[in-house]
């Protein structure tokens, strides 16, 4: 029997710049909360799950570059693709808001690795299946850590219950994107070395309700209009501010080495 061929690699290439993409740039969201955070200790921790997540994607950057036939580097993955190439969610791309919404946003997408990566664990794949038995501990703090200020923000005054719930809502548009089964995680489950998105729903809705249940809130009825497009280049707003702020000395010193 032959190996992958170039259509096989460059799907999968494909699928795995996709989880690259969603955890570099929540890495660069989660590190706009340094100093802005309720309390010292929260900047720390949000700092410190975005290292986890830029770790993340470093390795899976890398493994793209390899998959595609490019050579290109993480750096280069990372700093000069312009917008229409990244293919990354929506949720992971809003804009800073206040932190009942990250902790709300954070509940789903730690929820939604978490499951991601206990599956991607079998991957036909060498290197997607080490980074996530790596990635898995990690992402089980994550989720542990949004789960704790949910129930803390959720069941605590009326005013931060209010505002959880507020969260909930607003992060609501942006959640179903994540289970969207595109044609590059299609071929990924086929091949083995990914697993197919919709088929983590189920239980990612179950451990998020069931935090949202025991915080005194509610998960608000489906939105009427819901983000789509993501995996396919196709991006909210602040995509461009953030990539200009992410990007902005690789490109202007193009070659540059640290």
């Amino acid at each position: 029997m032959g190996g992958p061929t170039v259509a096989t690699n460059l799907l999968a290439a494909q699928y795995i710049q996709g989880l690259a993409d969603d955890a570099l740039v929540y890495a660069q969201r989660l590190g706009e909360w340094v100093s802005r955070a309720p309390q010292i200790e929260e900047d720390m921790a949000l700092a410190n799950i975005g290292l986890d997540l830029l770790g993340q994607a470093r390795a899976l950057l890398t493994r793209v570059g390899e998959l595609d036939g490019s050579g290109r580097s993480e750096d280069d993955l990372a700093y000069l693709r312009d917008e229409r190439e990244f293919r990354n969610v929506h949720l992971l791309e809003q804009e800073v808001a206040g932190f009942g919404f990250e902790m709300a946003r954070l509940l789903w997408f730690a929820s939604y690795q978490w499951e991601l990566y206990a599956g991607l664990r079998t991957s036909v794949d060498e290197v997607v299946a080490g980074v996530a038995a790596k990635a898995l501990k990690e992402v089980t703090y994550h989720r542990d850590h949004a789960t704790q200020w949910v129930l803390r923000l959720g069941d605590g005054t009326a005013e931060s219950h209010e505002r959880m719930q507020q969260a909930l809502v607003d992060v609501e548009p942006y959640v179903t994107e994540l289970f969207d089964d595109d044609p590059a995680s299609v071929a990924a489950a086929e091949s083995g070395v990914g697993v197919l998105p919709s088929s983590l729903e189920d239980a990612v809705r179950a451990r998020v309700s069931a935090v949202v249940e025991e915080a005194t809130v509610a998960l608000p009825e489906s939105a009427r209009w819901r983000s789509r497009g993501g995996r396919d280049g196709v991006h909210s707003r602040p995509m461009g501010y953030l990539l200009a702020e992410m990007q902005h000395i690789a490109r202007s010193n193009p070659g540059a080495q640290w």
